[in-house]
């Protein structure tokens, strides 16, 4: 199970640049739609709805996640399995809506206009199971903290003057470099895959979210015996 905050980033990845580039906004980094968001009204006198949409839809997922994983909890039900279930249901309602529309696509289609919502709310799904299923885990999705973190633990890995502080420091750096490194690859392969195929490129995180849910229930299987 080490490794699947590693397959969640490459989602991530994959999924925020196949969105930006074949729908104009991204699945994960909100802040990121909220500038474009800024941009479109400054230069076109215009707001776009998917990007209006996507930071209130963001929000309420996470919070529906919440009360979720708290139900889940009162039932002794663990929620890694069931949150990652619903990530991958939503990547596939997102690909079925958009993944065979043509390019470029009309971004006020009412299909497109659910799928890119889908979307968003994958991503959600997901920042929520790494905070509640994945304690200790870095961000899957949001590198700019990751990035900082890393480098702050690289220093205090190095220049700490307290052996525990350091050790500490060594510990969360040999966890966040892999989801560093999992992003990146996930944004090139999404990019050479949108490149190659359009917006069927979103069967990549779709099969990505297939394989951390197998590998999260084969996990479980393990500890059941």
């Amino acid at each position: 199970m080490a490794i699947l905050p590693t397959v969640l980033s490459v989602i991530a990845g994959s999924a925020d640049v196949i969105s930006f580039l074949g729908l104009g906004l991204f699945n994960a980094h909100i802040t990121g739609n909220l500038v474009i968001l800024a941009a479109h009204i400054v230069a076109r006198g215009k707001a776009d709805v998917n990007l209006m949409l996507s930071v209130p839809i963001f929000i309420l997922v996470l919070g529906l996640m919440r009360l979720l994983v708290a139900g889940l909890q009162a039932l002794r039900v663990g929620s890694l399995v069931p949150l990652l279930w619903l990530q991958f249901l939503l990547l596939a309602g997102l690909f079925a809506l958009c993944g065979t529309a043509p390019l470029p696509g009309n971004p006020d289609a009412g299909s497109a206009l659910v799928g890119c919502q889908l979307g968003v709310a994958a991503m959600a799904v997901q920042t929520a199971l790494v905070q509640l299923a994945l304690k200790g885990a870095p961000s899957t999705a949001v590198m700019t903290t990751n990035i900082t973190r890393f480098i702050m633990d690289l220093g205090e890995a190095w220049l700490g003057r307290e052996s525990g502080d350091a050790a500490q420091a060594r510990w969360r750096a040999k966890h966040t470099w892999p989801v560093i490194i999992g992003f990146t690859v996930g944004a090139a392969l999404g990019a050479a895959c949108f490149a190659a195929v359009g917006l069927k490129a979103f069967a990549l995180p779709v099969a990505l979210a297939l394989l951390a849910l197998a590998m999260a229930l084969g996990a479980r299987h393990d500890v059941a015996h």
